[in-house]
């Protein structure tokens, strides 16, 4: 693995870095306070082609390979994650599934409105009653002639509320006793402008408050077959090809919470005196920052080593698991952290680091909990499912 950046991947960096600076860091608190991003940021994302990266050019993309991807949710997350995770389920769930697994006719129809940012997506795995338990939903899709009729209820839906279409996973194996389980789950593209769908804006978040994220309510909503992304009863598997990239771009926002606070705390360490010096000098302080330091740089390499993965064709599921697991718990690390080293002015919204740890925790519990990879990296480790 090579670890010097190409001119490519440097320039969108530094566009994503500058973007960032300009466009987000500015309004991050004041999104957070309102519980809500200004949307007019998804138009500015599309146009510098944030919204197509990974997406070939002929369905509207903008190319680029899964390490520059990487560079720019790095950039989003160090200024604002809900801003990130726009991007990382529209594009990194929703629309890189569809360029894997869709029709030549739902790629030219969907890709061009998501890259463009004509059109948002959202992930409608999640249930109320199932969270990290997905192979066994309880949303239903059944056959009425050439239609679908999809019933259930999705929730902590990331642009749930704004989605344009949202890809729903729903179980179609009927009472089949050969279509339970992972077997019998089915991926949807559904239109959110439909009879019968419905979505209600979670609000009171502990973090991500300026994300759009919803619970879902699906009665009888009619789809054609031509909706259905993949084989009929393959829906676990677009899910799973589909979180397995989706935990690298969780990593990588990682990566952005831990290097925002990082600089945060610096910046406030060097200015801020104590006992008639720069709380810097004070060892304790120091050794705050390095362990900061230190998770910021492991966490990055992880994260480059999956993107590595996935350019070489390799396995990268265990690899993406690592990476999530070590990047989020790193995130909250690295925020505690930051706070200490900020004391009482840490806990006031005028600094940035309380909603950096608020955004931090709950990286660690959605797309994976970090319970959940450790069973995952567990298995991979030994070859046995653990209960």
């Amino acid at each position: 693995m090579n670890l010097e950046l190409s001119e490519e991947q440097a320039a969108v960096r530094k566009l994503a870095a500058e973007f960032t600076d300009r466009e987000i860091v500015p309004h991050a608190a004041a999104w957070d306070r309102a519980e809500s991003v200004d949307r007019t940021v998804i138009g500015k994302l599309a146009e510098l082609g944030f919204l197509g990266l990974t997406i070939p050019e002929e369905y509207g993309g903008s190319g680029g390979d899964h390490l520059a991807y990487c560079l720019v949710l790095e950039e989003l997350g160090r200024g604002d994650s809900a801003v990130r995770g726009i991007v990382s389920v529209s594009l990194g769930l929703v629309g890189k599934s569809v360029n894997a697994f869709g029709t030549e006719e739902q790629k030219r129809y969907w890709l061009p409105r998501l890259t463009s940012g004509e059109a948002l997506a959202c992930f409608a795995l999640t249930e109320p009653g199932t969270g990290s338990d997905a192979a066994n939903l309880t949303t239903r899709a059944v056959r009425d002639g050439d239609s679908w009729l999809i019933t259930g209820a999705k929730m902590f839906i990331t642009n749930g509320t704004w989605a344009d279409v949202a890809l729903v996973f729903a179980r179609t194996g009927g009472s089949d006793p050969d279509r339970q389980g992972h077997r019998g789950v089915t991926a949807f593209l559904v239109p959110t402008d439909l009879p019968g769908f419905e979505r209600r804006e979670i609000h009171g978040k502990l973090g991500l408050r300026g994300q759009a994220t919803a619970e879902l309510s699906l009665d009888g909503v009619r789809v054609p077959d031509s909706a259905r992304l993949g084989a009929e009863g393959k829906g676990f598997t677009v899910a799973m090809a589909a979180l397995a990239k989706g935990r690298m771009s969780v990593a990588a926002g990682c990566v952005g919470i831990a290097r925002a606070c990082l600089e945060a705390a610096v910046a406030y360490a060097k200015e801020r005196e104590q006992f008639n010096k720069p709380i810097a000098s004070h060892q304790l302080v120091q050794e705050l920052l390095a362990d900061i330091a230190v998770d910021v740089e492991a966490a990055r390499l992880l994260t480059w080593r999956v993107a590595d993965h996935i350019e070489r064709g390799l396995p990268f599921a265990t690899e993406s698991s690592v990476a999530k697991l070590f990047a989020s718990e790193a995130a909250v690390r690295a925020a505690n952290n930051a706070l200490q080293v900020f004391g009482g002015y840490g806990f006031i919204d005028e600094y940035p680091v309380g909603k950096q740890l608020r955004d931090a925790r709950v990286m660690t519990l959605y797309e994976g909990t970090s319970q959940i990879h450790k069973l995952l990296i567990g298995r991979a480790l030994t070859g046995i499912n653990a209960f």
